[in-house]
């Protein structure tokens, strides 16, 4: 019987900055502690990402003592620091695809160092606890609410399947090309497509949706420079429906602490 383990627990607290790896995180009504509540928008009021915006990729981002930390991976810029637990009051609507939900401002002191950052008038925005957004109604199993992720509270993949890809590309990817929540080690490639519901300590997730992946997987998230692959390659033989697959999109049931090295147990396969 194939044993599973998860091997990697990622939170990504700005849509579309770097992400941080950590050894234990909390799950919450719409996805980890901290993941995706913060957001990028332009004048318009509509969300950024590396899709269009690829320098995005140069900004890391750290929790420590209640502080949000962004800082820059190749200049020597100092960091911008953001108080997580003050009192926020000004609020606007902002747009992320199809969705219109109210979010606070976080401030003009950050959106100008953002902008300065990266060449382009943009502002910061946090979802407060009593915005709600609903995952997509096709595919909830009891309306579901996310944070400003793509569609879906987690993604998960499995490093096998990662390892498959990378035995068919010239240059071997690492796994924050594709920005996954939960990672985990056993069993075949590509095994997360066959589970239907599963259980990581206490809490029991769904797979609902493969991911279909977009141009952020071919930006360097270390030079922010653009490739064709993977896409090139996945698109060969992960293709469903004109879309390229890599990764299963979960929700959830319930709440709880997960870590690194829990046993995930399936419950049921497709």
């Amino acid at each position: 019987m194939n044993k599973y383990l998860l091997s990697e627990l990622n939170i990504y607290p700005v849509k579309s900055l770097g992400g941080i790896s950590v050894n234990e995180a909390e799950v919450t009504d719409r996805g980890l502690k901290y993941d995706r509540r913060w957001m990028i928008v332009n004048s318009d009021e509509k969300f950024l990402t590396q899709r269009t915006h690829p320098k995005m990729a140069l900004l890391k981002t750290k929790i420590s003592h209640n502080k949000l930390i962004l800082s820059h991976k190749t200049e020597d810029i100092p960091p911008l620091v953001i108080p997580i637990n003050s009192k926020l009051s000004e609020t606007t609507i902002v747009n992320i695809w199809d969705d219109l939900v109210t979010a606070f401002l976080v401030g003009k002191y950050t959106d100008e160092w953002l902008s300065d950052v990266l060449d382009y008038k943009c502002r910061l925005v946090f979802m407060p606890d009593d915005t709600e957004r609903f995952v997509d109604r096709s595919y909830a199993i009891q309306n579901e609410i996310v944070s400003f992720a793509d569609a879906y509270p987690f993604l998960i993949i499995g490093h096998r399947s990662l390892d498959d890809l990378n035995s068919r590309l010239k240059e071997e990817l690492p796994m924050n090309r594709f920005r996954p929540n939960f990672v985990f080690s056993g069993g075949a490639p590509y095994e997360e497509d066959n589970w239907k519901k599963f259980r990581i300590g206490e809490v029991v997730f769904e797979a609902v949706k493969p991911c279909s992946r977009c141009v952020t997987t071919t930006i360097d998230q270390e030079n922010a420079t653009k490739n064709d692959e993977p896409l090139k390659t996945l698109s060969s033989y992960r293709t469903i429906n004109n879309k390229v697959m890599f990764g299963m999109n979960l929700v959830h049931e319930g709440t709880g602490i997960l870590r690194v090295g829990d046993e995930i147990e399936v419950l049921e396969e497709k």
